[in-house]
């Protein structure tokens, strides 16, 4: 299960990661086509036919911006289930963060200054997702319930892998 969350957090990251590429792509796109005397007005932006270099970049941010909301939420569900401290803090602060990233996304059309958190939140998402990631590969495992010789041999795995890591 720790293998899974911290999978999911990766994710996350690299989903942030990708959508950073993809405004960025689009927005380049953007540019090359006023550079080339085009003008993008209200008129392009909603015909949906651009047809430019970068429109797809613009898809690949809506897509990415639905889609890790529900892998943060996945995130969240999983660390219920996840032996290890401060699963469930890390996985509910990512989500918290995409929650506020799309509040964020969805105002910069009335307050185009809110542009600025946008970009500084999705730096702390990423942040956020690789903190939770290896916290929980870092975690001791919870000692097994049993016989004397099952926790003698979790003690020696657990001194093994400390011993490995370092």
């Amino acid at each position: 299960m720790r293998r899974f969350y911290s999978g999911l957090a990766w994710t996350i990251a690299a989903g942030v990661v990708v959508q950073a590429a993809a405004i960025a792509f689009a927005f380049g796109g953007v540019l090359n086509r006023v550079s080339n005397g085009d003008v993008v007005d209200k008129a392009l932006l909603e015909s949906g036919g651009a047809g430019g270099t970068g429109e797809l970049g613009f898809w690949m941010h809506a897509i990415g911006g639905l889609t890790l909301p529900l892998v943060a939420t996945a995130l969240l569900i999983v660390s219920f289930f996840v032996r290890a401290k401060g699963a469930r803090l890390w996985a509910a602060l990512v989500l918290a963060l995409l929650v506020l990233q799309v509040v964020l996304g969805f105002s910069l059309t009335d307050m185009p200054y809110l542009g600025l958190i946008h970009g500084a939140n999705a730096l702390a998402i990423v942040a956020a997702a690789a903190v939770a990631a290896m916290r929980v590969k870092r975690m001791p495992r919870p000692k097994a319930a049993g016989a004397d010789g099952d926790a003698a041999a979790t003690d020696a795995e657990e001194a093994t892998s400390n011993a490995v890591s370092a």
